[in-house]
């Protein structure tokens, strides 16, 4: 592929044709904000907050929908570039509810980190507000459409990840909004709650409902792990207050980037509900009691073994799970065939 170089801030560097200068600076190590790119979607250009001050130009370009072109000059943090985000900013502040000591998002907000990296403490333009119902209604997530910045991601993630287009743009103007069709809310419409329009959210307008409601951002520890409830294998953060877990975020996983489904990022209330088996039981009389796993072993052990010698090995059967990882999966179906001495194994991925 053929390379181009242009100069970033006054350093050369040389990428393959058709990388963005977005893409370009990052590679050279120079951060660029934004609120509606996203590695994982297709370019928008809409936010405008990347946008970069090149030489030979007239106004300011997106970083993300421009192209670097051999020989560019690339200026991303000029004085012109400056005055544009703070602009920006303070469009965005005067129709956002400046609620961050009370929002779930709050140290998670790129729209917070951006006011205070430019200076930008209130909006300087005055007038007609947002003042939309905060939808709640279903389990899962929270849509306050009054912090929406209208940015995108969430459209594009339903469309693009998912493969659902639950939601786009409605109406024009000042009252452009986020909705599914017919302007329902997301437990009328055939959403599916997988919540990947929450991990791609840069703002409060989109919050799992457990987890914000559980601990704010600075409270909890994250832990990197694999998603239990199939074997595809995804990796996601459980977020940890205290010794409990109270919610599921996206991570960078090798498998699903930062994409899960409904099961992997919302149902994790078995971890600490209060009918999980935390113990082997056997029933003696007819009553279910707690045992050890060395007596829970060895009772299955003689029932296998008896009904091995009395009825055959066809007469036992295997029930795996496809919650198990494939290596487990692996030894319980060479348990089953070599030990046991059936191939009467299946498993339970028909979820």
């Amino acid at each position: 592929m053929a390379e181009i170089t242009l100069s970033i801030n006054n350093v050369n560097i040389t990428v393959p044709q058709g990388t963005t200068v977005l893409e370009a600076a990052g590679q050279a190590g120079v951060f660029i904000p934004t609120f509606c790119h996203d590695p994982e979607l297709t370019n928008f250009g809409a936010c405008r907050m990347c946008v970069v001050e090149i030489e030979g130009l007239r106004s300011l370009s997106a970083s993300c929908v421009t192209n670097a072109t051999e020989g560019m000059v690339v200026h991303t943090d000029s004085p012109a570039v400056q005055e544009a985000r703070k602009t920006i900013l303070e469009l965005l502040l005067a129709n956002h509810p400046l609620d961050c000591l009370t929002c779930g998002r709050s140290g998670d907000c790129r729209l917070q980190d951006y006011a205070y990296l430019y200076g930008v403490k209130t909006g300087s333009f005055e007038g007609e507000r947002h003042s939309y119902p905060l939808e709640d209604d279903n389990p899962f997530i929270v849509r306050d459409l009054n912090k929406c910045i209208l940015c995108g991601k969430c459209v594009r993630a339903c469309a693009e990840i998912q493969g659902n287009s639950i939601l786009d743009f409605a109406y024009r103007g000042f009252d452009v909004k986020v909705a599914p069709a017919m302007d329902v809310s997301l437990k009328a419409s055939d959403c599916v709650f997988c919540g990947n329009c929450v991990a791609m959210c840069p703002v409060g307008a989109l919050q799992e409902k457990g987890l914000r409601s559980a601990a704010p951002t600075w409270e909890v520890r994250k832990v990197k792990t694999t998603c239990p409830y199939c074997g595809t294998g995804c990796s996601f953060e459980l977020n940890v207050k205290g010794n409990k877990v109270v919610g599921v975020t996206s991570c960078d996983g090798d498998v699903n980037g930062r994409t899960l489904c409904v099961k992997g990022r919302f149902g994790y209330g078995f971890i600490h509900h209060p009918d999980r088996l935390t113990t082997p039981l056997i029933k003696k009389n007819g009553v279910f009691k707690e045992a050890s796993w060395e007596e829970a072993i060895k009772l299955v052990a003689q029932k296998l073994g008896r009904i091995k010698a009395k009825h055959s090995s066809d007469a036992l059967a295997v029930l795996s799970s496809a919650r198990c990882t494939n290596e487990e999966n692996y030894l319980l179906q060479k348990f089953t065939r070599a030990v046991l001495g059936t191939n009467n194994i299946d498993h339970c991925a028909r979820l």
